[in-house]
């Protein structure tokens, strides 16, 4: 499991896709077969989705094999296949059975913790042999719950499905804790070795946030099983 930074242009902030024109697409195909060589992988046999924060779930199983729909989670059992997610506050949840050879990957924000991605993956996974008892998770950089401000309509909202998401800002507004509702989620799901970087996006300027930016580019989370 591995994350990126803003300095590896594996996404691009609007403004340098404007500046950039035609050479923007090339820029970000350099930069991920830069970062994907620094991991040890071939940079075919690294999978992007078509985030919508949903709660869809995909597998993969060959390289070259991008998800022709949009989806906000995929598994995969294939040695030497890196499956990665694109965030800029939202959570990059990675999951790994290392005994049964699977992983997965999900883009948990607040529209796809609420509509349940984690379970989803959770529930892909074991259908290719997971076990969540087993499972190690790992949530990666995300906006802070002290820094996640949102209205208090919004937070019932969360908060009515997943208790924990409550949270308030450090100036006393009504927030989200999106690590702690992910991090409950995974273990009523039975998931209960949960790792954390629990870096802010908003309050680390090496990682792209929204919050902070406006419009930006996005890092990335990685997990795959090691080839032979």
């Amino acid at each position: 499991m591995a994350f990126s930074d803003r300095s590896d242009a594996i996404s691009l902030p609007g403004e340098e896709v404007t500046r950039l024109g035609a050479e923007a697409q090339a820029v970000v195909r350099r930069g991920r077969a830069h970062v994907a060589r620094r991991l040890g992988l071939e940079p075919d046999n690294v999978v992007y989705m078509r985030q919508v924060h949903g709660a869809t779930v995909g597998y993969v199983g060959r390289p070259g094999a991008a998800p022709s729909s949009p989806m906000d989670g995929m598994c995969t059992d294939r040695p030497g296949l890196a499956l990665a997610v694109l965030v800029a506050d939202c959570a990059p949840v990675l999951l790994a059975d290392p005994e049964a050879g699977v992983v997965g990957t999900a883009h948990a924000g607040r529209s796809g913790t609420s509509a349940g991605v984690v379970a989803a993956l959770v529930e892909s996974m074991a259908g290719r042999g997971a076990d969540p008892s087993r499972t190690i998770g790992l949530v990666g950089p995300c906006i802070c719950a002290l820094c996640y401000e949102v209205s208090p309509e919004t937070r019932s909202a969360m908060a009515a499905s997943v208790p924990e998401a409550w949270a308030t800002t450090r100036i006393g507004t009504a927030a989200i804790d999106l690590r702690s509702a992910i991090t409950a989620q995974l273990r009523r799901l039975g998931v209960t070795q949960v790792r954390h970087d629990r870096r802010c996006t908003k309050e680390t300027p090496e990682l792209y946030s929204y919050r902070r930016e406006g419009p930006t580019g996005d890092f990335a989370g990685f997990v795959w099983l090691k080839g032979a």
